[in-house]
C-alpha cells in the first residue's frame, strides 16, 4: 500500500469514527427526558447557585481527565516517552471511541494509535494496569459502602451480617493483593498456550514496582474523589436536605454496581439513572431529581469529553508516526 493510499484510508477511518460518535451522541441527546427534567428543576432554583454548581462540575470534569492523562503518561513511560499534551490528546480521543463501543473497549484504540506502531500492544497492556487500579478503588470502596447500606437499610441476622463482613473484607483483600502483585497476571497469561507467543507484550506488567503501583493507585483515588464530588455537588443542588455522608455512600454504591454491569456509554445513562434511583430511594423520594442528576453527570463526564475528543481523532496515526 502506497503512502498516499495509507493517508486516504487513514482519513476515511477518522471520518467514520467521528460520524459514528456524532450519530450516537445526537441520537441519545435528541430525546433525553432526564436532561429535560434537569432543566425544569433548575428553573426553580437560584441562577447564581445553579451556574456556580455547573461551572464547578465542568471544571472538575477537566480535573478528572487531566488526572487520567497524567496517569496514562506515567504508565506509558515504561514503553514510550510522550508529552503531557499528547497524553491529553490520546485520552480525549479515546473517549470519542468509547462512546459507541461496548464496555468502552474503543478507548484503548483511541489511545494506542498515538503511540509508535511497534509499541501499541504493550501500550494496551500498560493501560490495563490503570484500568485495574480504578476497578480496585471502585470495588473496595463500593464493597465497604455496601456493608453500611446493609446495616442501615437491609438489617440481617447478626451472624449472617458478620459472615457478610468477613466476605466483603476478603473480597477487598483479594483485589488489593491482586493489584499490588500484578506481575502474577503476566505469569498466568504467559502460561496459557495460545497466549505464549505474546509473552513479550505482557512483560510490561512485571515492570511496575510497588511504589509505582501506589502512585497509579493514588491517581485513581484522586479521580474517584473528583467524580464523587461532582455527584455530591449536583445532588445537593437539587436535593439540599440529604446528609452529605449518606449521599456520598450511595454514590460509592452506584459506582460499585455500575462497574459490574456490561454497558455501552450511550446506553449507560439509563443504567446510571435506574441504579441511582434505587439506592437513593432509601434516603429520598425525589426520584426525578436523582435521575436528572445522574443524567447531567453522564453528559458532563462522557458526552462533552467525547465531543471535544472528536478534534483529536484527526491526529491519530493508524499506519506510521508521520501520518497525522
Amino acid at each position: 500500500m502506497t503512502s498516499h493510499q495509507k493517508k486516504i484510508l487513514g482519513y476515511s477511518f477518522k471520518i467514520i469514527i467521528v460520524v459514528l460518535a456524532a450519530y450516537f451522541i445526537y441520537h441519545k441527546l435528541s430525546d433525553n427526558t432526564n436532561l429535560t427534567n434537569f432543566l425544569n428543576l433548575i428553573n426553580r432554583l437560584s441562577k447564581v447557585k445553579v451556574w456556580a454548581t455547573i461551572v464547578i462540575i465542568l471544571l472538575l470534569m477537566f480535573v478528572n481527565w487531566l488526572l487520567e492523562s497524567a496517569k496514562w503518561k506515567f504508565l506509558i513511560s515504561k514503553i514510550e516517552d510522550i508529552s503531557f499534551y499528547r497524553a491529553v490528546e490520546s485520552v480525549f480521543c479515546g473517549l470519542t471511541w468509547a462512546i459507541f463501543t461496548p464496555n468502552r473497549i474503543g478507548e484503548y484504540g483511541g489511545r494506542i494509535f498515538f503511540l509508535s506502531p511497534r509499541k501499541r500492544i504493550k501500550g494496551m497492556v500498560a493501560m490495563s494496569v490503570g484500568q485495574i487500579a480504578q476497578m480496585v478503588i471502585t470495588n473496595v470502596l463500593g464493597a465497604l459502602a455496601l456493608l453500611w447500606f446493609i446495616y442501615n437499610f437491609k438489617p440481617l441476622d447478626q451472624w449472617l451480617f458478620v459472615a457478610i463482613c468477613v466476605l466483603v473484607l476478603g473480597f477487598c483483600f483479594f483485589f488489593l493483593l491482586f493489584y499490588f502483585n500484578i506481575s502474577w497476571l503476566e505469569k498466568s497469561l504467559s502460561s496459557i498456550g495460545f497466549l505464549k507467543r505474546f509473552k513479550s507484550f505482557f512483560s510490561v506488567l512485571g515492570e511496575y514496582h510497588r511504589l509505582e503501583l501506589v502512585k497509579v493507585m493514588l491517581y485513581s483515588l484522586a479521580r474517584f474523589a473528583v467524580f464523587t464530588t461532582q455527584y455530591l455537588f449536583i445532588i445537593h443542588l437539587l436535593i439540599p436536605n440529604i446528609p452529605y455522608y449518606e449521599s456520598a455512600l450511595m454514590v460509592l454504591l452506584l459506582f460499585f454496581v455500575q462497574s459490574a454491569l456490561p454497558s455501552l456509554d450511550l446506553l449507560d445513562v439509563g443504567v446510571r439513572s435506574l441504579t441511582a434511583t434505587y439506592f437513593f430511594s432509601f434516603i429520598t423520594h425525589q426520584e426525578i431529581a436523582v435521575m436528572a442528576a445522574a443524567a447531567l453527570i453522564w453528559l458532563v463526564n462522557l458526552i462533552i469529553p467525547a465531543i471535544l475528543g472528536s478534534y483529536f481523532v484527526f491526529k491519530l496515526n493508524f499506519f506510521d508516526h508521520n501520518n497525522t
